[in-house]
């Protein structure tokens, strides 16, 4: 089927079925396109348990369908893309993370949404690139172990006095922007504003303008006044901030932020995923309800 074909199958399906669709900022753009929700993972995973939907078809990899999961247990939780998983997710387990609290008694553990349900479920609270700083200070902690980001857990080391413990994880594809290619980008374009996600190296942070999430630099480049930005994040999110700003200009800090895990799922996959209602994820309920407590604690955590 052609592109409009495919979308427009995929449209008739979410309505047999009850279904949402959600597509994470950085999913291709023909999969955006025809989303119900985009976004974040966890704000899509929230918005989805708020609806009536029986089924939640989750384009994003794993640990984000698993949070669907976790929110909506009583929901039937599509992934197109089985195969669609997450390196930094990867760089922790929980056998592992037990091994480290064990050495730490008493340190309280802050997880990056961006981890799988049994590290969630191992955690004390979760946090996401948004609101690190907020959960920490939270905590009546003088020490708290971060885990895995050692990027993210570096930058909210500078706004919270507590001692962060690092994991030594990170996203592979926001540590490989470099500070040279922010100098690179700002020669190209300097009228542009630099805005990058805080997953990203400190070097390459104290070279930025703005440091946001994906949804907050959305936000972020809706209200400024400047007319050009360049990007320190997946290639994914330039499509919505263009489709949003048609009357500004975003450029990619590097050609080299594309995450391949991301670009896995096609519409054919989306399709096919509907048609048969497979692949279906779930958590184990002992483990969803430890996750759950987590993730309600982060919650609970007052916002601005």
């Amino acid at each position: 089927m052609e592109t409009k074909e495919l979308q427009k199958r995929i449209r008739g399906l979410i309505k047999e079925r009850n279904a949402i669709l959600l597509a994470h900022n950085y999913q291709r753009a023909e999969i955006q396109e025809i989303a119900d929700l985009t976004g974040d993972s966890l704000g899509l995973s929230i918005q989805a348990a708020e609806t009536d939907a029986e089924v939640i078809v989750f384009c994003g990899v794993h640990f984000m369908a698993e949070t669907a999961s976790i929110l909506s247990p009583h929901k039937t939780v599509l992934l197109p893309r089985m195969d669609a998983g997450c390196p930094m997710a990867d760089m922790i387990t929980a056998p592992a993370l037990r091994r480290r609290k064990a050495e730490l008694p008493g340190v309280p553990v802050v997880t990056y949404v961006n981890t799988t349900a049994e590290v969630k479920a191992e955690s004390d609270i979760c946090c996401t690139s948004a609101n690190a700083v907020k959960v920490v200070n939270s905590l009546d902690a003088d020490r708290v172990l971060m885990t895995p980001d050692r990027n993210l857990a570096r930058y909210a080391q500078r706004h919270v006095s507590a001692e962060i413990l690092l994991w030594d994880g990170c996203c592979n594809i926001h540590d490989k922007l470099r500070a040279d290619h922010i100098l690179r980008a700002k020669e190209r374009w300097p009228e542009a504003v630099v805005v990058a996600h805080p997953e990203c190296r400190p070097e390459v942070l104290d070279l930025t303008d703005a440091i946001r999430s994906t949804s907050g630099m959305l936000g972020f480049c809706k209200e400024s006044k400047a007319t050009q930005f360049i990007i320190g994040t997946e290639n994914g999110l330039l499509y919505q901030l263009r489709t949003q700003n048609p009357d500004k200009k975003f450029y990619q800090a590097s050609r080299s932020m594309v995450c391949p895990n991301m670009k896995l799922t096609r519409l054919r996959d989306v399709a096919v995923a509907l048609e048969t209602m497979d692949p279906v994820v779930t958590v184990p309920e002992d483990v969803r309800l430890k996750a759950l407590v987590a993730v309600n604690r982060m919650l609970a955590v007052p916002r601005d």
